[in-house]
């Protein structure tokens, strides 16, 4: 096992030291207090779209109400409260108002089934669930009787029955409480404490039932002193949420991050608009799943094979002195000042208005996580002059665990180890991980904690690395999605479908091979770009008739030959089969956050599976 640390410095001792102070004693209630007093003038949070936006002194006076009114309603310090909602700015003064009476908020994902919602349900033991909608009531009606602990239900936006209560009466019983007691909101705020629970996030659920994960206030504020430190994004800035609450992405970022540098949030509800909300908001910086950086890349390049020759000739030079310098700051080389000055004249000109094509013009920190990302797709990227750093963590690490910062980046890795935290691989090269990010641990359906690490605090990840000689982290795989070949090589599918998902057409990919004598591949087009595809060569954009057309089935061979010149032989791809429909979180072959659901794939095309092996 390889020492805890290794990369560690003095530096970066001092750094946790100051970081662990700065985050001593700090709730998310006593940030919204510093905010409501200090900023309470500047803008909190709007909705794309809406002409109304709440300043950090409205938003703490409505939390103030919604406390006192879900303290009516019956919940308590220590309770869960359940919330099926869409991104909207209720979503988050609900959310807020629970943890400032020290209850404990968890949202659930709008793809989950019926029987999933009853399972949270039930494990959370929730007092308290708040629905958006009549349609959000009618999937929760069959187990409401299941439910002992539950207490109250509010609505939203109606209807109201002799077992609901609405929102905007629950606000304004709490209101009326308010002004009897002002003192009791500020009782109740002043005695969460850092080390209690902020929030109940429920993983995705790859393989069987999703684990509820607790994370404490002292968890969140940490990761946002770890954030200001590193991304260099200015206060009050900016921000566009899109991603839903039920993810500690968006959790982190869009509530917890926005509290504590008292930034401006602009909420977009539905993410099919999320070009539409760059372009309006226009964020300093920006997080992305790796299938929202593919999608952008591949827009550009569209546009770029569209556009006259003198356009493309223009961005193919700037893109190549935007590489030159990247190369060196990559490699921690000054860039000099020759080539600094005509990469500024050129990314005036050229490149900073193909980032405003998309909203990201002026963006000064950009990242990617929840799953590798193709360092051609950061490449190109990188080439019009937008850096897109990888992070990796985990919901039991609050976010991020390890970071690449724009000053200290490795392409292809996922960064060095936050200041504070500890990292270690097993002998099998699993990452461990300990340090003030991990999280409180699992909730248990009695209400109990099970710690998430062993005996000396450390949290296996499932995730398998290696570090280099600089402390930069890279993912290999899924320490159970290993392939073992028939002949015993072992494989990570991982790497195989990363380059396969380097093609534009190929939405999602699962390398097969477990228990057999070579691998294969499943291939899902993307939905979007494969239409567009067809079209631009007369062709009918139907899936289901692209997945069986000889043009179509000769392009993705291109891509498995490419990715097959990257791999070793054990590795490379001998067959694989375009399924005729895209993957997606409703039909289940992949999460909320787009991570495979590979026993759900591998069941589900049994058949097709077995013929590639026929």
């Amino acid at each position: 096992m390889t020492p805890a640390t290794d990369t560690a410095t003095d530096a970066q001792d001092d750094l946790a030291q100051r970081f662990a102070a700065t985050a001593a004693d700090l709730t998310i209630p006593s940030l919204l207090d510093r905010n409501a007093r200090e900023f309470g003038d500047l803008p909190a949070l709007s909705a794309l779209g809406s002409a109304e936006t709440l300043t950090w002194a409205r938003l703490r006076d409505r939390v103030a109400g919604l406390t006192l009114g879900l303290a009516e309603a019956g919940l308590r310090p220590g309770d869960r409260m359940l919330m099926l909602m869409s991104s909207r700015p209720e979503h988050w003064l609900v959310d807020l108002a629970a943890v400032h009476l020290g209850a404990v908020p968890a949202t659930a994902y709008a793809t989950l089934s019926g029987d999933q919602l009853r399972y949270l349900a039930q494990h959370s033991q929730a007092r308290v669930i708040v629905v958006e909608n009549a349609a959000q009531l009618d999937r929760i009606r069959p187990f409401l009787d299941e439910l002992p602990s539950l207490h109250r239900v509010v609505t939203v936006d109606g209807p109201a029955d002799a077992s609901t209560v609405p929102l905007s009466e629950l606000e304004a019983t709490g209101q009326a409480a308010l002004s009897a007691d002002p003192a009791r909101f500020e009782r109740l705020w002043r005695a969460v404490r850092p080390e209690q629970p902020v929030t109940l996030l429920y993983t995705s659920g790859t393989t069987g039932d999703p684990k509820g994960v607790l994370l404490s206030h002292h968890n969140v504020v940490y990761q946002a002193v770890v954030l200001e430190a590193t991304v260099p994004v200015p206060d009050h800035s900016e921000a566009l949420a899109y991603l839903p609450l039920a993810h500690i992405a968006e959790r982190m970022l869009g509530i917890y991050n926005a509290a504590y540098r008292a930034g401006h949030v602009t909420i977009c509800a539905d993410p099919t608009q999320l070009a539409a909300g760059l372009a309006a908001v226009r964020p300093a910086s920006f997080f992305g799943v790796p299938r929202v950086w593919e999608k952008m890349v591949a827009g550009i390049q569209a546009f770029l094979a569209a556009a006259d020759p003198a356009v493309r000739a223009a961005f193919e030079a700037a893109s190549a002195a935007a590489l030159e310098a990247y190369a060196l700051r990559e490699a921690g080389r000054p860039v000099p000042g020759e080539l600094a000055a005509r990469l500024a004249a050129l990314d005036e000109q050229v490149l900073r208005p193909v980032r405003a094509r998309l909203g990201l013009d002026r963006v000064v920190w950009a990242g990617s996580g929840s799953a590798p990302i193709p360092v051609a797709v950061l490449r190109f990227l990188a080439g019009c002059g937008l850096d897109v750093l990888e992070v990796w963590g985990m919901t039991e690490t609050t976010g991020t665990a390890t970071i690449n910062a724009p000053d200290a980046f490795r392409i292809g890795t996922v960064g060095r180890i936050n200041p504070g935290m500890q990292l270690r691989l097993a002998d099998d090269g699993e990452i461990l991980v300990r340090g003030p990010l991990v999280c409180l641990g699992y909730l248990q359906p009695d209400g109990g904690v099970e710690p998430a690490v062993d005996a000396d605090g450390w949290l296996a990840t499932g995730d398998v690395g290696v570090l280099d000689d600089g402390g930069y982290l890279t993912i290999t795989d899924r320490k159970k999605e290993l392939i073992i070949t028939s002949s015993g090589k072992n494989i990570a599918p991982a790497q195989i479908e990363n380059l396969l998902r380097a093609h534009p057409l190929i939405g999602q990919a699962v390398a097969i091979g477990d228990r057999r004598p070579y691998v294969t591949a499943l291939v899902a087009l993307d939905d979007e770009m494969a239409p567009v595809w067809a079209r631009a060569r007369g062709l009918a954009p139907d899936l289901a008739d692209l997945s069986a057309n000889p043009v179509l089935l000769a392009e993705i061979q291109a891509a498995v030959d490419a990715a097959n010149a990257k791999l070793s032989r054990p590795e490379q791809i001998k067959t694989f089969r375009v399924l005729p429909s895209a993957w997606s979180p409703v039909t289940g072959e992949v999460t909320p956050t787009l991570k495979l659901r590979r026993r759900i794939i591998t069941d589900r095309y049994a058949d097709v599976i077995d013929a590639l092996y026929a």
